[in-house]
């Protein structure tokens, strides 16, 4: 099924699921019946496509934002009791599904869903009148307390960690020396400010990294991709497929060096002068050398998946 067809099938869903034809290729080596965790159910695209594709398996989406739970739970619901939603943390529901079900897919798309950033009331946007980012709008913490209550050596590192800008140092003082005048309380405000001090670049705006970092660190975004393989790799499920999208370079990262981790079947360390770990560690291997990305007609359609990678593995059949 071509990106069109896939496209054509989700024209009622108010997002497009990126490397949705991807997704689907990617999953088709995972045993035929079983459980599929979507750990990022959003509005249901990719879920839906599972389902359809694959119609003895039963899928469980996860999700935190309850606007998208509710709307996927709708829109899945004739597909009955194979379709189950639970609102949370991936990396607090998953390692429960691990030691109770029988697992044979598990996808993650890390990116934040169209209505999320279209919506300019959720405070994403750099045109949004608020500034809250949270994934889970119940969450104790936003974006509002971090650009006006955490310290310049925080900003600081925020922004050189996670938005990887080099103008890290001049932007945290910037932030800091405007909200001395009065609160930054908006999208508009914020971006306004990091504009004036960060180098153009093209057409996209300045602050599209520092936007991202500030969003990382209220959703602690990093640390959850980190929980969710440190889950999958204490319990492997038997023959199943992971498949992990993401939006950024220090996420790809992540899921890159671990899936490298559990291809390795020698763990001796590098100085050793010969094998004696018994060479038979590996957990499984990656279906593909690199990353699936979008084709040229997907970018054209959605610009927003130019950035998405797509990385897959399989586990072995047996842990034994």
């Amino acid at each position: 099924m071509g990106y069109n067809n896939d496209q054509k099938m989700n024209r009622d869903a108010p997002h497009i699921p990126v490397l949705l034809h991807e997704v689907l290729r990617c999953f088709e080596k995972m045993p035929p019946e079983g459980t599929f965790v979507d750990c990022t159910l959003g509005y249901g695209g990719h879920s839906e496509a599972i389902l359809k594709r694959f119609p003895k398996i039963r899928l469980i989406g996860i999700d935190r934002d309850p606007e998208a739970i509710a709307f996927a739970t709708g829109r899945l619901a004739p597909y009955g009791d194979r379709f189950q939603a639970i609102q949370g943390r991936f990396s607090q529901i998953l390692p429960q599904l691990l030691d109770r079900e029988k697992i044979v897919g598990v996808l993650a798309d890390f990116g934040v869903s169209s209505l999320q950033l279209d919506k300019r009331e959720r405070g994403f946007s750099f045109l949004s009148e608020n500034l809250d980012m949270r994934m889970d709008p119940s969450a104790p913490l936003s974006a509002y307390e971090v650009v006006n209550e955490y310290s310049q050596e925080a900003l600081e590192r925020i922004f050189r960690e996670f938005g990887e800008e080099r103008a890290w140092r001049r932007a945290a003082r910037a932030v800091v020396e405007a909200r001395k005048r009065r609160p930054i309380e908006s999208g508009r405000e914020l971006a306004d400010i990091l504009g004036k001090v960060l180098p153009k670049k093209g057409r996209t705006n300045p602050a599209t990294p520092l936007f991202q970092a500030i969003r990382i660190e209220v959703n602690d975004e990093l640390g959850e991709i980190v929980r969710l393989l440190d889950a999958l790799e204490s319990s492997p499920p038997p023959g199943a497929v992971v498949g992990l999208i993401t939006f950024h370079s220090l996420e790809d990262r992540l899921v890159k060096q671990r899936f490298k981790k559990w291809s390795q079947s020698c763990v001796c360390p590098p100085e050793a002068f010969r094998c004696t770990c018994g060479d038979d560690h590996e957990l499984g291997a990656p279906l593909s050398r690199k990353p699936l990305s979008a084709t040229s007609e997907e970018v054209a359609a959605n610009p927003r998946s130019r950035s998405a990678k797509l990385r897959c593995f399989r586990f072995k059949e047996s842990r034994e």
